[in-house]
């Protein structure tokens, strides 16, 4: 169970440089990846599925929900606790899902998809069940103070049960804004498997949206009990944002759009710069999505604010590779440090986001500003490789932070399930302070092998005690884990070449690729004398099994000294997504934020496709 965080600056970070990002070979990241996804299976409260591959658990919580008139069985133990807390929970389904929407064509080739879209799954059906009513939202199952006060198998819990809500006269806008950011990430997962389920977790998205930002406060000055473990210290401001985000994302409403575009300055999108991501702070997660927005065209009229949010995202990922204003610390054996509890929460989250930018700048074909010169995206991969190698093992005690991965690995991890003999070997009841005497201080390894837990890492010195009353240090939590689902799967992939900016289509088609044509790069037919000048450049390239994609930039200029008030192009043989004009029946005109072209100016649109480069004549125009 995490302790709250703090916003505040970082000391320096210097770079841990790897020069060839892709070059993975030295620990096995699909065997991280499947087993990182299964400490979500020993996580399940309720009835477990036949399904269930962690077999030394059993049915637990079957009673949730009941004191309150409610069905709350299911979901997630956060930690190595038995308490369902619901804001890192829905943090956790939030970064399983981007994960998967990143990454999901990396997890089928490994064949994991499936296993992360049923841990979404379990997450989603309990978060669904919690929100019974529009403006009424259960966050927490059980409580912290009497649930420390025992040490049992969560089969054998005689802890307090008690549910707790919000609803309009106790506001929690962080808690209902988080909730409706995983219905809406988890919606894109399930779009073409599951289009009705992914209908529903949308209808509870908006519904939860409208309630945190209609009755506004901090969840835990409505759940008090929150306080002592999961306290909002950032607020809902990141939240509303954050949730915002993901219902654009998932759903293209302009509502959205105009939310982040309008609100990105009184929120704080576009005014804090951070340098830390996780359950409670959103900022640098809204920035990295609002500047993938941008990046992909999506910005509609909001380009300006947008690219204030991008700002405040290269911020972050300055600060991380330690060549910006306020960068992170870091130990001596280069893994970046938050704070002594359960530090790995934030070098899993930061690894992620620097992964997606890196990819999304090379999708853009762009690179990174940094107080210390251009950096370019492959140096955020590479970067972030390096904080997993350093989790997998690669650090000064050469001690793998994930359970059950490589040789040496923590035995001893503060964790109640895991620590306490099966209930499947001895069904003998374990009383609450005698799981205390009998299980909690045995100096041994843990009876049950939590595999894929990562456990909360070492000190700012590297330093790490493997021992069960060091909560601070061995105790793994889901939000630890969420994150390094999408950053093993794009590891184990490789450098495949995709494009990040890409509609999403989850999983990925089978379909046999045709050979690519030769590129080629020439300006478009347009007479030199004509007033409107057309030309088009492949900027970058990239295969994706077997087939060769091309990016294409096309600059469309006024030559004329008069203004271009309209334009409607023509453009044929293309056969992919297009970013930054408005299609009008079977013409292209201006993009939203341009209603005219002055004199000399030019317009860029780009497009992606598997073929040579479209044609793009001039249909009609209007100079003034």
């Amino acid at each position: 169970m995490q302790k709250f965080a703090r916003l505040c600056c970082m000391a320096p970070l210097f770079l841990l440089l790897g020069l060839l990002p892709f070059a993975l070979a030295g620990h096995d990241y699909g065997q991280a990846l499947s087993k990182s996804i299964l400490f979500f299976e020993a996580q399940r409260s309720g009835y477990l599925p036949s399904t269930q591959r962690v077999n030394w658990r059993g049915h637990s919580g079957l009673n949730d929900g009941k004191a309150n008139g409610v069905d709350l069985v299911g979901g997630y133990y956060d930690a190595g606790d038995n308490v369902k807390f619901g804001l890192p929970m829905a943090f956790t389904v939030t970064m399983m899902s981007w994960s998967i929407v990143e990454y999901g064509r990396q997890m089928a080739a490994s064949g994991e998809l499936s296993h992360a879209m049923d841990a979404v799954k379990w997450g989603t059906d309990y978060l669904i069940k919690a929100h019974p009513q529009p403006f009424v939202l259960y966050g927490e199952v059980g409580d912290g103070n009497t649930d420390h006060y025992c040490w049992q198998r969560p089969e054998d819990m005689t802890t307090s049960r008690q549910a707790y809500k919000i609803d309009p006269s106790n506001p929690g806008s962080d808690l209902a804004g988080e909730t409706a950011a995983a219905m809406a990430a988890a919606s894109i997962v399930f779009r073409r498997s599951n289009p009705s389920y992914s209908n529903e977790l949308l209808a509870h998205a908006h519904q939860l949206f409208e309630f945190a930002d209609k009755y506004r406060g901090k969840y835990d000055s409505s759940i008090t009990v929150a306080q002592k473990y999961y306290r909002s210290v950032s607020g809902y401001a990141d939240e509303l944002l954050w949730a915002a985000a993901w219902l654009y994302k998932a759903t293209n409403n302009q509502y959205y759009l105009s939310y982040l575009g309008n609100n990105g300055g009184s929120l704080g999108g576009t005014g804090w710069a951070m340098t830390e991501f996780g359950w409670d702070v959103k900022y640098a997660g809204v920035q990295t999505l609002v500047a993938k927005f941008l990046m992909g065209g999506k910005a509609g009229n909001y380009a300006s604010v947008f690219g204030e949010y991008q700002q405040k995202a290269e911020f972050f990922m300055c600060s991380c590779l330690g060549k910006g204003g306020g960068n992170v610390q870091k130990t001596p054996g280069g893994l970046i440090f938050r704070q002594r509890w359960n530090n790995l929460q934030f070098v899993t989250s930061a690894s992620f986001l620097l992964s997606v930018y890196s990819d999304y700048l090379t999708s853009a074909g762009k690179t990174l500003n940094c107080q210390s010169g251009r950096v370019a995206p492959s140096e955020l991969l590479s970067f972030a490789k390096s904080q997993v190698d350093y989790i997998l093992g690669d650090n000064p005690r050469a001690t793998s932070y994930m359970v059950g991965y490589g040789s040496n690995y923590p035995q001893q991890v503060h964790h109640r399930a895991s620590s306490i003999v099966s209930v499947k070997v001895n069904p003998s009841f374990v009383t609450c302070r005698g799981g205390y005497a009998t299980w909690y201080s045995r100096k041994a390894s843990d009876p049950n092998l939590l595999t894929g837990a990562v456990v909360g890492g070492p000190d700012a010195y590297d330093n790490f005690a493997d021992e069960r009353d060091n909560y601070e240090q061995t105790e793994p939590a889901t939000y630890n884990n969420a994150p390094l689902l999408g950053l093993l799967a794009r590891l184990h992939g490789g450098h495949s070449g995709y494009n990040q900016l890409l509609p999403v289509v989850l999983p990925m088609p089978k379909a046999q690729p045709k050979p690519a044509p030769e590129t080629k790069t020439a300006p478009a037919q347009v007479p030199s004398s004509a007033p409107i000048s057309i030309e088009q450049k492949m900027t970058t390239s990239w295969n994706d099994k077997g087939k060769t994609f091309y990016r294409y930039s096309t600059t469309v200029t006024n030559k004329s000294p008069k203004t271009l008030k309209s334009i409607n192009l023509s453009i044929s043989k293309l056969y992919g997504p297009l970013w930054g004009l408005t299609k009008s029946g079977d013409s292209y005109g201006f993009p939203a934020w341009i209603n005219s072209l002055p004199a000399g100016k030019s317009l860029e649109f780009v497009y992606i496709h598997s073929a040579s480069q479209a044609d793009v004549s001039v249909s009609s125009y209007n100079l003034e």
